[in-house]
Order: C-alpha cells, then sequence, then structure tokens
C-alpha cells in the first residue's frame, strides 16, 4: 500500500493473528479474519467497517464514525484518513470487528484446553 495513514492501519491490522488483507473489487485493501471481512482500506484516505446497525448508529451518535454515503441504510460506516489522530481511531474499529469476528469463531468451533496444573 505504500506509505501514509492507510498503509499505517494496514500494517498494525494485518499483524493480528488470524488476519490476512488483499484486494477489493473497487481497488481498495481488504483486511479479513477468516472470510469475515472486518473492512477495508481507499488508500489513505478513508476505512469503511461493518457493524451491526446498533452498534453502528452507536458509533455514528458518539461521533467515532460517520454514514458510509454508498449503503446510509447499511451496517457499514465511515471514518476518513485526515491526520494522525485518525488512525488510532480506525485501528480502534477494526479491533471491535477483530474481537466480534475471533469470538465468533471460538464460539463455533471451541478450543480443548486442559484444566490450570494439568
Amino acid at each position: 500500500m505504500g506509505e501514509g495513514s492507510g498503509a499505517t492501519v494496514e500494517q498494525e491490522v494485518a499483524d493480528w493473528p488470524g488476519v490476512s488483507t488483499g484486494e477489493t473489487s473497487r481497488g481498495g485493501r481488504a483486511l479479513t479474519y477468516g472470510k469475515v471481512e472486518l473492512g477495508h482500506l481507499h488508500g489513505n484516505s478513508f476505512a469503511d467497517l461493518p457493524f451491526p446497525k446498533k452498534v453502528r448508529d452507536e458509533l455514528i451518535e458518539q461521533g467515532r464514525a460517520s454514514v458510509h454515503p454508498p449503503l446510509p441504510e447499511s451496517g457499514w460506516v465511515r471514518h476518513r484518513l485526515d491526520g494522525p489522530g485518525d488512525v488510532g481511531a480506525v485501528i480502534e474499529l477494526f479491533r471491535m470487528n477483530y474481537d466480534r469476528a475471533k469470538a465468533r469463531a471460538e464460539k463455533q468451533s471451541p478450543r480443548q484446553t486442559a484444566p490450570e496444573g494439568e
């Protein structure tokens, strides 16, 4: 992706266990956990991330994200990458999706763990 805010976000999120990156059909960079898209980056301009509508509404109300213009009625949100402070905010949004996707995957295929002390 090169240098800049989008590259910084991609490098951070791609380092999380189970995350992979790839191209979107519209030239962006998708970040996925398994088969779940956590969101995608449009260069150093902005990130688009999917959330349940209730979470989307809360994020918009809190000023942490804005409506996704192409799909304003969906759960997708957009966060612009206008400055250094936006990098951390976008990484937090990706972390929210990562934690949800990871928890769902673990619930679907729980790992067998030995009790403590064994």
